[in-house]
């Protein structure tokens, strides 16, 4: 696409006094200058930590044919686009704006030529969207999946590094779709894509609200809880139609002033009712629940109320898209995901659980769900990822407290601050409660010494990072998985 051409898409004013805008090929839209191509474009995204317009010169050097910013950096810009230069500069109103629809014009809008579905909330958008690419897959179409576990294009899966792409990727990965023949993409929506414009400029045919409880809220997430949920209505905002669980105290807020057609579900009230349900129930052997649904029953081997939740989100949407109740219930026997309510007998009549309950909501719900199964003992391994609000770990703590029998508290993804203050956070929760805890920084020693630990009847829960293979510490990926963690304490215990 010529640059001309592309330019078109966005309102914007060219930088004067610097050199014209050349109407050459696009070779690629980027906001990373470590990813500048020669004749790309570079658009300067201003962010909590650092500012794109400091990378502006990099981007230069590699050979950009233009960069972007915002028109508050104009004498910034001005500065790096000398007299002579082979880059052009222009100004915009909102670079994460810019970028969003720079990047789907380059890649051809490839939204468009796709079902676009949307899940967003505080928990439980990954199960439901995995859910829902399962039950539209056996139905015979073509799925793709952007989320919290994985990145699938159709063909070819790759780890995700955040839980929505940033819009450079998104699109590509949207471009992919639609290359290898996908219907469809689920994609999970979190409040940070929405906030800083990830999706901005896609319309999604079904945008899905889950829940809203309080989380995310810091100097690098969102600001205080209004913003959170200004933020996840965003999605509604872009949505022809939204499913809704209505029992929700914040539905009424969240569906305000959209524009969208509204289908609603739940099981005290919503079109789509679950009714006759039984959450302490075994399905196959496994924990999960039981439910009906407009005279047809549904057992899913995933224990919890957030499940019916889940699935009535998932059966909503899968009928809206034509698919047969028969055909959803036989899919949804057989669901699982990884780290999510994963079981692991431990040798001598106890049970493993690995959850990605990582706030107090989560962790909580999940607890509460163990509980209803009468362990002889609940214990609980976790502890709380670095660079995130201080009374997210407080509250774990104090719920853990509450609801465990005994809490090992331990390091997760600490990332740039010292676990051991972390930790300290996660005590002062605990101890308010006057539950029994003990601290074991090391994750794997405390797995180890919990399962070493187990009785018969007893069910352990490690919390907190789920599917997640690694462990963060300064900057750095450590591979880390919990199931192999629980497996080699199963071994020790043996030997």
């Amino acid at each position: 696409m010529k640059l001309s051409g592309l330019l078109h898409t966005i309102a914007y004013e060219r930088l004067e006094g610097t050199k014209e805008i050349p109407n050459t090929e696009v070779t690629g839209v980027f906001s990373n200058s470590r990813d500048v191509i020669p004749g790309s474009i570079f658009v300067c995204i201003r962010g909590s930590v650092c500012d794109g317009i400091t990378y502006g010169r990099e981007a230069i050097e590699k050979g950009a044919a233009l960069v972007a910013a915002p028109k508050e950096q104009k004498e910034e810009l001005k500065a790096i686009l000398k007299a002579g230069n082979e880059c052009a500069g222009i100004l915009v109103e909102d670079e994460r704006e810019a970028l969003s629809v720079l990047a789907a014009a380059y890649e051809g809008y490839p939204a468009e030529s796709l079902v676009m579905i949307g899940v967003t909330g505080t928990k439980g958008k990954t199960t439901t969207a995995y859910m829902i690419r399962h039950i539209l897959e056996d139905a015979g179409y073509r799925v793709g999946l952007l989320g919290t576990i994985e990145q699938f294009d159709g063909e070819k899966s790759i780890p995700s590094v955040h839980t929505t792409p940033d819009a450079v990727c998104l699109h590509r990965e949207l471009g992919r779709m639609r290359e290898n023949g996908c219907d469809i993409c689920v994609m999970e929506v979190s409040s940070q894509a929405l906030k800083l414009e990830r999706t901005y400029g896609i319309m999604f045919d079904i945008g899905i609200f889950l829940n809203l409880g309080k989380d995310h809220i810091s100097r690098f997430e969102h600001s205080d809880e209004a913003e959170y949920l200004e933020c996840k209505r965003k999605l509604f905002l872009q949505s022809d139609f939204g499913v809704g669980n209505r029992d929700d105290k914040r539905y009424d807020a969240v569906f305000r002033d959209t524009p969208c057609r509204k289908i609603t579900y739940g099981i005290r009230s919503g079109r789509f009712r679950a009714e006759n349900i039984f959450t302490d129930t075994w399905v196959d052997g496994r924990p999960g629940v039981i439910f009906t649904q407009d005279k047809t029953e549904y057992a899913i081997p995933v224990p919890g109320e957030y499940t019916v939740y889940n699935a009535l989100a998932a059966i909503a949407v899968c009928r809206m898209m034509g698919v047969d109740k028969e055909k959803i219930r036989k899919t949804l026997r057989q669901f699982s995901v990884k780290g999510r309510a994963e079981f692991i007998k431990i040798p001598g009549g106890a049970v493993a659980v690995i959850d990605y309950a990582h706030n107090a909501m989560s962790l909580k719900s999940f607890l509460d769900t163990m509980r209803k199964y009468r362990p002889h003992r609940l214990i609980t391994v976790f502890g709380c990822g670095g660079g995130r609000a201080k009374d997210r770990r407080y509250e774990m703590g104090r719920v853990s407290g509450l609801l465990s029998d005994l809490t090992v508290i331990t390091s997760d993804n600490p990332r740039w601050e010292n676990p051991e203050d972390i930790m300290e956070d996660i005590e002062e929760g605990i101890r308010e409660t006057k539950g029994d805890y003990i601290k074991i920084p090391d994750r794997r020693k405390a797995v180890d010494f919990a399962v070493g630990m187990a009785r018969e009847g007893d069910i352990i829960v490690v919390a907190g990072k789920g599917h997640e293979a690694y462990q963060e510490i300064q900057g750095i990926k450590y591979e880390m998985d919990e199931r192999r963690l629980v497996e080699e304490a199963c071994m020790h215990r043996s030997s």
